[in-house]
C-alpha cells in the first residue's frame, strides 16, 4: 500500500504531469473562447454572410496560433534539446507539404490582397464559376459553362487549390465593376432602309439595357479613379460595317454579369419583331450565291441503238 501511495504522488507531483494537465485545460479554454466568438459575437454583430464566414474563418486561425504558442510556452524548457530534431522534421515537413504549404499562403493573398470574395464570378484553373465557399487550402466553386451554352451552371461543384493564385491568372467578373461589355452583330440586307434599320436597333438597345447606364456609369467613375484607368463609355452605341453579303450592325452594350443570355434573348426577340412591322423596308440578311458566269458545258447524247 505505501508503494502505491508513493507511485501516485510521485505521478501527481511530477512536472510532465503539470505540464500535460495544464496544457489540455488551456486546449480547452482556446476551444470554448473560439466557440463562443463564432456563435455568439459574430452571429450577432456580422450581418453579411460572406463577411461572416471570412470572419469564422479568421477566429479558427486565431485559435490554433494561439493554441499552438500555448502549447510551446508549457514545454518551452523542455524543447531546447530537441532544436536539431525540430529543425529537421520541419524542413522535411514543409517539402512533403509544400503544396499544402503554398494554399494556405494562397489563402492569405487572396484575404489581405482581395483576389475575390464569396459570391463573385470568377475564372481560376481554366475552371469559371461563382465563389461559395474560401477554405483555407481550397476555394469552391459551382461551375458554370462547360456542356451548358452561356453562363449557366451545370450543377458541379469544383474545388480548386489556393496555391493556383500563384501559378495561372484570376479572371474577376464582378470585382468593382459587377458589368460586363457584350456585343450582338445583325446582317442586314443591302435592299434594306439602313436608316430606319439602325432606328429600330437604337431604340430596341436603349429600352432592354438602357436601365444599367447609370448604375454602371457610377461604377466605373469609381474604378477609374481607384485604377487610374480611362473614362470607358458605357452607353449603348450601334455600329455599321459594310461586307460582301449585307451591311451588319454591332450593337455593343453593358449588362450584368448574370443577365448576359437573357438580355440576348429579349434583345434578338424584340429587334426581329420590330424588322416584321416594317413590311419589308428592313430584313435580316442571310448567305445568297449570286452565279455570275458558268463554264461551258459539252454535252452529247448517244443515239439508242
Amino acid at each position: 500500500m505505501g508503494n502505491f501511495q508513493e507511485l501516485v504522488d510521485r505521478w501527481l507531483f511530477d512536472p510532465t504531469t503539470g505540464k500535460i494537465v495544464a496544457t489540455i485545460a488551456g486546449l480547452i479554454g482556446i476551444y470554448v473562447l473560439v466557440r463562443l466568438l463564432r456563435q455568439n459575437v459574430i452571429n450577432r454583430f456580422v450581418s453579411q454572410i460572406a463577411q461572416r464566414g471570412r470572419a469564422r474563418r479568421a477566429v479558427n486561425v486565431v485559435g490554433y496560433i494561439l493554441a499552438f504558442f500555448y502549447v510551446v510556452a508549457i514545454f518551452s524548457d523542455s524543447l531546447g534539446q530537441l532544436t536539431v530534431f525540430f529543425g529537421v522534421a520541419a524542413a522535411g515537413i514543409a517539402f512533403a507539404l509544400q503544396e499544402v504549404i503554398a494554399s494556405i499562403a494562397g489563402w492569405v493573398a487572396i484575404t489581405l490582397g482581395g483576389f475575390y470574395k464569396i459570391g463573385d464570378r470568377v475564372q481560376l484553373g481554366g475552371i469559371k464559376g461563382d465563389v461559395i465557399d474560401t477554405g483555407l487550402l481550397r476555394t469552391t466553386l459551382v461551375e458554370c459553362g462547360d456542356w451548358v451554352n452561356a453562363d449557366l451552371y451545370n450543377g458541379r461543384i469544383v474545388r480548386i487549390a489556393n496555391s493556383f493564385v500563384f501559378k495561372e491568372p484570376v479572371f474577376n467578373y464582378t470585382a468593382n465593376f459587377p458589368f460586363l461589355w457584350d456585343e450582338i452583330t445583325i446582317p442586314v440586307k443591302y435592299e434594306s432602309d439602313r436608316q430606319l434599320a439602325r432606328e429600330i436597333l437604337n431604340r430596341v438597345l436603349l429600352d432592354v439595357v438602357g436601365s444599367y447606364v447609370r448604375e454602371a456609369d457610377s461604377a466605373w467613375e469609381q474604378m477609374a479613379l481607384r485604377y487610374m484607368v480611362e473614362d470607358a463609355s458605357v452607353e449603348p452605341v450601334v455600329t455599321m460595317v459594310a461586307t460582301d453579303n449585307w451591311v451588319e450592325f454591332t450593337l455593343r452594350y453593358v449588362v450584368d454579369y448574370q443577365r448576359r443570355r437573357s438580355t440576348k434573348d429579349r434583345l434578338f426577340s424584340r429587334i426581329l419583331d420590330a424588322f416584321d412591322e416594317t413590311e419589308g423596308r428592313v430584313s435580316v440578311a442571310s448567305m445568297t450565291v449570286h452565279l455570275v458566269q458558268t463554264p461551258t458545258f459539252n454535252v452529247r447524247i448517244a443515239e439508242p441503238e
